[in-house]
């Protein structure tokens, strides 16, 4: 009879969802860290081949190495269950683009950086002034995120207030339904607000919410000394900037572009992009260098103008001197196909150029500012970055060092002379942002398509 009613209780838990597992063992002892997570923009992601990556991804992983265990991701629905994975033993550490609830049975780590939440709608409908004006609204959010809790707070306030928590729906796929005209307002944070208005520029933000959190990763209570752990390994990637330099490498560019910028920026990717977009799947065939990086180098240097022309006489889709067209054996610069390749081949050879320590993206990045400057400027900051006790390998570092080289007193240290690194700076930076919302936009080239028969003239 026992046996029976034991059955039968592990029979109702299972069906309610509610089956306890037995705790994890430490991760020490299991030979792993098990981490819990969703899909998100910012902090875990998957990328077209399948790539995880993301800003507490990565940092994750570092604290893996700190640890000295492999770190495993378990991937749950939404971030309430990636919180219950840990309440209930099953993850030794939840990481979702957590805002810190001190409500909930959790041990919270440090700070991994700050938030604040707003209500976004569509731009043609106006700011919300007040609180009453939400009244008879429906405003969407992600289901147990503090952006849900301050609208739960203002409902207190404005009982017709509609709240709507969609099943599974991360902020990006919210805010992309409010784009299209699917939801009425949606509750987040402005990072991600951020990420999706530049793929959805139809968006703005309509309220402040009040106040700022944190962004951090959830413990179990009873385990002090992976808390510990974490804590100490958080202070040190912030004493030494490894935090700064993560969120930099995953959203220092975010805001860098206007709304006019990325409006003008999804009109040509419609009405440009297209006559040009075989001869960029060519060049990343030549290079190995993404496509849609070339593209973005391009719309730089000339909003994918063929024609266009400097006062210093670069020109073309690639804005190519006629020394480094020579040298690439470019003969019409205003030929698109052959700028495309040439500057294509061009980038490849400024990375080519770097020492082999330095990774990528920073690689990419540090040669698109070359192909600004080129190679001999760059190289003297980089040296100037060792002087100053800098990573001569790191953009972030060397970002704040290339707008020293119009100065005069670091221009004498130069074989080459003084130099605009400031504007290598900008153009690395609007680079980086186009490149991110090509990736969002278009799709990754497979050698497998079949070129058509390209000709060296323009295209009609």
């Amino acid at each position: 009879m026992r046996l029976l009613l034991t059955a039968l209780v592990a029979l109702f838990l299972t069906a309610c969802g509610q089956q306890q597992a037995l705790p994890l063992a430490d991760y020490r002892s299991l030979g792993e860290l098990r981490v819990a997570t969703r899909y998100d923009a910012i902090s875990y992601h998957l990328d077209a081949q399948g790539e995880a990556g993301g800003f507490e991804y990565e940092l994750l992983l570092a604290l893996g190495e700190a640890l000295g265990v492999p770190v495993r991701f378990d991937r749950y629905p939404d971030a309430t269950r990636a919180l219950d994975a840990v309440i209930l033993g099953r993850a030794h550490l939840a990481a979702a683009g957590l805002g810190r609830n001190e409500r909930l049975p959790l041990h919270w780590s440090a700070a991994l950086r700050e938030v604040d939440y707003v209500i976004a709608g569509r731009a043609d409908a106006g700011a919300i002034d007040d609180e009453a004006g939400l009244a008879g609204r429906s405003v969407s959010a992600r289901r147990g995120s503090l952006a849900a809790e301050h609208l739960t707070q203002i409902r207190k306030r404005v009982p017709s207030l509609d709240m709507r928590f969609p099943v599974g729906s991360g902020e990006e796929t919210l805010l992309a339904e409010l784009a299209a005209g699917e939801l009425d307002l949606v509750a987040t944070d402005r990072l991600h607000y951020a990420f999706a208005s530049r793929v959805h520029p139809q968006l703005a933000i309509v309220r402040e919410l009040p106040g700022r959190s944190s962004i951090s990763w959830a413990m179990p209570l009873g385990n002090p000394e992976l808390a510990a752990a974490v804590d100490a390994f958080i202070e040190e990637a912030r004493s030494s900037g490894r935090l700064a330099r993560l969120a930099d490498r995953h959203f220092g560019h975010v805001r860098r572009l206007d709304d006019t910028d990325i409006t003008t920026f999804l009109v040509r990717i419609h009405e440009r992009l297209p006559r040009y977009r075989a001869f960029f799947h060519e060049a990343e065939a030549q290079t190995g260098i993404d496509w849609r990086y070339l593209a973005a180098v391009a719309y730089q240097e000339s909003h994918w103008n063929p024609d266009a022309t400097s006062p210093t006489g670069v020109r073309g889709m690639m804005m190519l001197t006629s020394d480094t067209a020579d040298r690439l054996g470019v003969a019409n610069r205003l030929d698109p196909r052959q700028s495309i390749l040439g500057g294509a081949r061009y980038l490849a050879m400024l990375r080519e150029q770097l020492p082999e320590q330095a990774p990528e993206p920073d690689r990419s990045w540090m040669a698109t500012a070359a192909y600004n400057l080129g190679m001999g400027h760059f190289s003297g900051a980089r040296s100037i970055a060792r002087s100053q006790g800098k990573d001569d390998l790191s953009w972030w570092d060397l970002k704040s060092v290339l707008p020293l080289l119009s100065r005069p007193e670091y221009a004498a240290r130069l074989k080459s002379g003084a130099a605009r690194g400031g504007e290598a700076v900008v153009m690395t930076e609007n680079v980086r942002s186009y490149h991110d919302i090509l990736m969002r936009l278009e799709a990754p080239y497979s050698s497998t398509l079949n070129l058509p028969a390209l000709s060296l003239g323009r295209p009609r």
